[in-house]
């Protein structure tokens, strides 16, 4: 089979702006402040759908094993969703349901990982809780709208990456252009929005109580990885595999085809022993009946998604 790449499916949101134009290359909607490109998606309110026509739904009912290999079922969903996020402004501050209470919530599980693709100066990031802050001290704080002295903040540079499993509470401050691998999940259970509104210019929906249920009160002053200028593994859960590599110009990747996997381009370009040709900002699907290898055409970085079909 070949690489399957997927046309992106742009979402308007309150904290956007423009840079997957001005920095990917993109054509966007005009006038429209663009938060997130979903790059691959498999869910009932959004499908990733190629060239053609078709739906990655589509492919899979059709071609389960071939796509997602031996035993996987047709109805069974595609288990990663890729984002961009342009991060004009600060994001709401939320927290996904764990897997042990999601469905009591009426949820999804949803761990992800945050590469740093652009930051502009003093770009920062909240994750987790600052060393010590309990959780009454939490709902003290998120009553009297002082919550931010409470939570971990990050100032991060382009190039690093942070694992945010589901518990964690999390924020992308304004500056960032972040390339984002999510289990297929939308349940953000949004806890605190410094008093913003949204774009209909009313108040956004809170989530306090399921927030409150989500949240691990345990987890204090996370760190990013830096980059190291190799190849690295970024994350590493019972969700997915995520490593970044690192090329040379003429060096060559390959992939056996034993199960699928996701090629996300951050800068440079390869080039497929089929002719295809991958830039940066593109993120192809490859197949697991398929044997590929890419050439490097110039310095290139890419981040490799695997081990999330079993």
């Amino acid at each position: 089979m070949k690489i399957v790449v997927f046309k992106p499916i742009y979402q308007e949101r309150v904290w956007g702006g423009r840079n997957l134009e001005h920095k990917l290359g993109r054509e966007l909607p005009d006038d429209k402040v663009v938060g997130e490109s979903w790059e691959i998606v498999d869910r009932p309110e959004a499908q990733s759908t190629t060239g053609e026509g078709q739906t990655l739904r589509n492919l899979i009912e059709n071609n389960p094993e071939s796509i997602m290999g031996k035993g996987w079922s047709p109805d069974r969903p595609f288990p990663i969703l890729v984002k961009w996020l342009d991060c004009q402004e600060k994001l709401s501050l939320q927290v996904h349901p764990p897997k042990a209470i999601a469905a009591d919530l009426g949820g999804e599980p949803k761990t992800e990982n945050w590469y740093i693709a652009d930051a502009e100066p003093r770009a920062t990031l909240m994750a987790g809780l600052k060393r010590g802050v309990t959780k009454a001290a939490f709902e003290q704080a998120l009553k009297k709208n002082a919550l931010e002295p409470l939570l971990h903040s990050i100032s991060v540079t382009t190039g690093e990456s942070i694992f945010i499993p589901s518990g964690r509470l999390h924020a992308i401050g304004g500056g960032n252009l972040i390339l984002e691998i999510q289990q297929n999940s939308d349940t953000t259970y949004r806890v605190y929005d410094w008093g913003r509104v949204g774009l209909d210019g009313k108040p956004r929906q809170l989530h306090v109580e399921e927030s409150l249920q989500s949240t691990d009160f345990e987890d204090f002053e996370p760190e990013t990885l830096k980059p190291t200028g190799q190849s690295q593994v970024l994350a590493e859960c019972d969700v997915f595999k995520l490593r970044k590599e690192v090329l040379t110009t003429g060096e060559t990747l390959s992939f056996p085809g034993v199960s699928p996997t996701i090629l996300s381009i951050l800068g440079g370009s390869l080039t497929g022993s089929d002719g295809s040709i991958l830039q940066r900002g593109d993120n192809a699907l490859l197949p697991a009946a398929g044997n590929f290898t890419f050439n490097a055409a110039g310095e290139t970085e890419l981040l490799v998604t695997s081990d999330f079909s079993s």
